[in-house]
């Protein structure tokens, strides 16, 4: 099985990309949605234990501890240890899932993948970009979007343009869904051939 990392900065349209693999019948892993089903779940109990009072009803309240972490950097750290490896374990049983299944290609569609070490993981890796005044457009269609909250979100991701040269591929959606989805198919034809590299 070919496995493809997909990544993106705010805003580029990686989740409209991931969902065209999903509709091709490519299997994709949601790094964001298992935090969000961690945050109802096992996660809880810990981000209790390390953030106290950011949870209630047994699950996590995102915006209290959007405010806890928000800016420290400290914070934000302790947090990845206790999320990123729950979230390892559940891409490691999408992909067993998946190859069970027997799909040609799986997608793990991770927003930090570079930033986490995510691509050597990955057979090769996809970046969905825009140039950055459609991004900021489509960043502030967003409700409670702030510039200060931009600002902060972009500080943790690495550069789109270093995000390009990393990739394999690149998807440019701001040409449309039609353009977007036929870059799509074409990685699909072009990966059936492609030689594995994880390590």
């Amino acid at each position: 099985m070919f496995v493809l990392g997909l990544t993106g900065s705010l805003g580029m349209g990686k989740s409209a990309t991931a969902k065209m693999f999903a509709e091709e019948g490519v299997p994709v892993h949601d790094a964001d949605a298992a935090v969000h089903r961690l945050y109802e779940a096992e996660a809880t109990p810990l981000i209790e234990a390390a953030f106290p009072g950011t949870t209630g009803g047994g699950k996590v309240d995102r915006d209290k501890l959007a405010q806890r972490v928000l800016g420290d950097a400290a914070a934000i750290k302790k947090l990845e240890t206790i999320v990123h490896p729950l979230v390892r374990n559940s891409e490691e049983k999408f992909l067993v899932e998946a190859e069970r299944k027997g799909a040609a290609v799986a997608v793990l569609d991770i927003p930090l993948l570079f930033e986490t070490g995510g691509d050597n993981r990955c057979d090769a890796v996809i970046v969905v970009s825009a140039p950055s005044d459609v991004q900021h457009a489509r960043v502030f269609e967003r409700s409670g979007m702030t510039e200060q909250k931009f600002a902060a979100i972009l500080a943790k991701q690495m550069s789109d343009a270093e995000k390009r040269k990393r990739a394999d591929f690149v998807v440019d959606t701001s040409k449309g869904f039609d353009a977007a989805r036929a870059q799509v198919r074409d990685i699909l034809a072009r990966v059936a051939i492609m030689p594995k590299r994880r390590r």
